[in-house]
Order: C-alpha cells, then structure tokens, then sequence
C-alpha cells in the first residue's frame, strides 16, 4: 500500500500574534513546518503533500527545499476540509497519513507504528493519556475496547470528561475510505467546520477497526497555539537535545543552559559553557573546549581546541589545538591550521592562517593568507576593500607585523620579513628585513597645552 503524507498547515494561528504564518515560526532554529516534513520524509519516500493557506506563498518560500506538492485551502473550514482538498491527488489504495504543520516534535518512530496500524485494519488512530486532558476530545471505547467515537470536551458529559486518553489528530486511513467518510462531514457546530475526527465514529460505524497507538513521549502530540507553548516546547526540545549529546560523552556544564539549533557532532570529551548557541551544521572534535556566551554556526572545530569566552564563530575551520578568544569573531571563509591563536577582540574573515601564528589583540584580518609562525602584532588592520572591490594580502612564513601597522591590498609581506610598528604598507615588503614608515618624531620647545581661564 503506497504511503501518502499529508501535511494540514493551513492554520492563521491568531493566537500567535504575528504577521509571520504560525508554521514558520522557529522551533531549535528551524521552522515548525520543516521539523514535521523531516520525520515524514524520515519513513523512506512517501509522497508528501501539504495543504497551505494564510501566508501561502511564504510559506512555500521557506521550505522550498522539502520535495512536496503544494494545495492551497482557500478557504479555512476545518480540519476535514483541508483534507478534502487533497484527496482528488491521492488514489483510493493509497494510505493516508495525516499530520499537522503546527505540532514539531512528532517522532519517526511513532509515525511508523501509526502506519503499520493503518496498514493492518486501513485505519490508525494516535492517541495519548494526559494526566490533565481538559480541552482535548476524549477516546470513547465499548465494552470491548474498540474505539466507538470521539467526543469533544464541550459536548461530553461528567464519566466523559473523566477520560483521559485523548485524541491527537493524527491518523493513516486508506484513501478509498477517507474519500467516502469525507463527502458525509456535515459543519452543523459552533464554529460551522467540517471535523475530520468525525470519521472515527463513521468507521466505527461499518464495523472497521480503529487501531490506536501510543507515542513514545507525550510532548510528540503537543501543538503550538501560542508564544507560551512554543516557548515550552523549546525548552523540551533543546533538554532531549542536551541529553543526547551528555549521552554521547559531552559535558555540558548546565544543560538547561545550552540551545542547539541545527545539528552538532561532536567528540567525546568536549566541554561546553554555559550560554552557548549553536546553529546550522557544526562539529567539534574530542577534548575541545567551548566557553560562556559562545555563538558557533556552521563551522569545524579541530581536537582540543580552546574557544574562550563570548566568541563568533561562522563558516570557519579551526585545526587541532588552536585558541580562540575571549571575544573574537571568526567570519565565513576563515580557515585556521594547528595551534594557532586568535585572541581578544580579533576579527578574521575569508582568510587562512598557517600553523603556528598568532593574531592576538585587537585585529582586523580580511582576505589575507598568512603562513606558519607569523606573528600579527596588535591593531593590526588589512585594508582589504577600496571601496568597489577585495584585494588580499599574503604574508609569508616567519613574518613579524608589528604592532598598529596597516596592510593596504593587494601587499605582500615576504618570509621572515619585519614590518616595524605603526607602518602603512602600501608596497611589498621583502624577504628578511625590517620595513617601515614613519613620520619623523620631533618635539617642540616652549609649546603648553591651552588651560581653561579660572572665573
């Protein structure tokens, strides 16, 4: 039986509000909708269709990545509605599987028992026990177990409301079925919607099994309505995250401290502070150490590497046993070789620096290759743009730049060079000797600073 996902995020989510479509908002730094797509996909390759409607064509934008085919819901009349307008896509003896844009953490593994119930009877239903199910529908079985219906809360009676296995939404019914159930749905309620969980009792109804499953951990079923749920389902999300990682031989010194907002490999024994984010794809090798208020996105650290406190790091590598910081900023296109040093308040962007150097205070390097053992002093500054393009600057092995010095690209310093502090560099500096220029010092007899007049 051919899987058919189907994605419900056609949801205004007021509750939210904010102009940006409520499964655009970022849960671990990617959208609600993506984290859902991503547990889809994860069953192998179903087809995936999504049902968008506020926001449609941002939405789309956003996750234009995702190999799904887009059906607008013009109009928002309920849950079996956005259903129903998918359904002229999917062939009768497909299975259906259907999700929700705005409920992220549904697990991959949870999905798959779903689908292996609709399978078995052509209709899975997920459910959960909630020791608090106050405004969820409720499960009503018969004496047998078999699930008869669901009764939403408002409609329920005192034993009704007692009942605390509650419907999530989620379930995968044969398309043939759905099809027939769908065209029955009448909207005679408050809100004047069509239900999709009516057609629980309809299959109740002809006799087919209803076969319920459980998730592995109750927040896989909890949606977003509001900045407050989102805000709670982040803090799960990023403890689940922290636990793996400690699992896997990490050390984060307070978990509840530590947000992961992409994906993070890292080795055993690395450390990291408190504060830290880390985004995009990032990995870190064994033994290094990340300190307090670090920002790393996208980058590769090398083995026992010393990020120190409130650093940048973006788009760089870093090699074995180089030191980092504290407050220095690592911009894309930076890669460093073993056992360098970038220390306070340094700034590199789309450069290389050789093994061995140091770059320790109050710098500015941009399109620059440095080679091994070279030593940067502080202030210094490549003058990289002149304002239409980049130029780059190459300063070779063993090269001393003394402090305050300015390298105006395109300049090349030679291997073993001097360049004495306080130069402006403008053309190359040659091989083993000391270059630069200065204006004559002079002192001037019988000058005095100007005093303010006493009233």
């Amino acid at each position: 039986m051919t899987l058919t996902t189907l994605i419900l995020a056609a949801g205004q989510g007021t509750r939210m509000r904010s102009s940006l479509p409520k499964v655009l908002h970022r849960l671990a730094g990617r959208p609600l909708l993506e984290h859902v797509c991503r547990a889809a996909m994860e069953l192998g390759d179903p087809r995936l269709l999504i049902v968008h409607g506020h926001g449609g064509e941002r939405v789309r934008e956003a996750l234009a990545q995702v190999p799904a085919r887009w059906i607008e819901q013009a109009e928002q009349l309920g849950t079996g509605h956005a259903v129903e307008q998918a359904l002229p896509l999917i062939p009768d003896g497909d299975l259906v599987l259907i999700l929700y844009g705005d409920v992220p953490l549904i697990g991959t593994a949870t999905l798959r028992r779903l689908v292996e119930a609709g399978r078995a009877t052509g209709f899975g239903l997920l459910t959960v026990e909630l020791e608090e199910p106050r405004g969820y529908g409720r499960i009503l079985r018969d004496e047998h177990g078999r699930v008869t219906g669901i009764v939403e809360e408002k409609d329920a009676d005192e034993a009704q409301r007692a009942i605390r296995e509650i419907n999530t939404g989620f379930m995968a019914v044969r398309a043939g079925l759905l099809r027939k159930w769908i065209g029955r749905l009448e909207n005679d309620n408050a809100q004047g919607e069509f239900y999709l969980t009516d057609v629980v009792a309809m299959a109740a109804q002809e006799g087919i099994e209803v076969r319920t499953v459980r998730p592995d951990d109750p927040f896989e079923v909890m949606g977003v309505n509001d900045r407050i749920q989102l805000a709670a389902l982040e803090r799960h999300c990023q403890r689940r995250k922290a636990e793996a990682l400690m699992r896997q031989g990490v050390t984060l010194l307070d978990p509840a401290r530590f947000d992961l907002r992409g994906s993070l490999e890292a080795g055993r024994d690395v450390e990291i502070d408190v504060d830290v984010v880390v985004e995009g794809a990032v990995r870190i090798g064994e033994g290094s150490r990340i300190g307090p208020g670090c920002v790393i996105r996208d980058a590769v650290i090398g083995e026992g590497v010393e990020v120190l406190a409130h650093c940048v790091i973006e788009g760089a590598e870093i090699g074995t046993g180089s030191r980092i910081g504290p407050f220095a900023r690592l911009r894309p296109g930076t890669s460093l070789a073993g056992g360098t040093h970038i220390g306070n308040f340094v700034e590199v962007k789309n450069s290389t620096i050789g093994e061995g150097s140091k770059v320790n205070h109050l710098s500015y390097i941009g399109d620059t290759d440095i080679g091994t053992g070279v030593n940067v002093g502080a202030g210094t500054i490549t003058c990289n743009y002149d304002g239409a393009r980049k130029h780059r600057t190459v300063i070779e092995d063993d090269a001393f730049i003394g402090s305050d010095t300015q390298l105006v690209a395109p300049v090349r310093v030679g291997r073993g060079a001097t360049i004495g502090a306080g130069t402006t560099l403008t053309r190359d500096a040659p091989d083993d000797v000391l270059t630069l220029s200065r204006a004559p010092q002079k002192s001037v007899p019988g000058w005095r600073r100007p005093r303010k007049e006493e009233s």
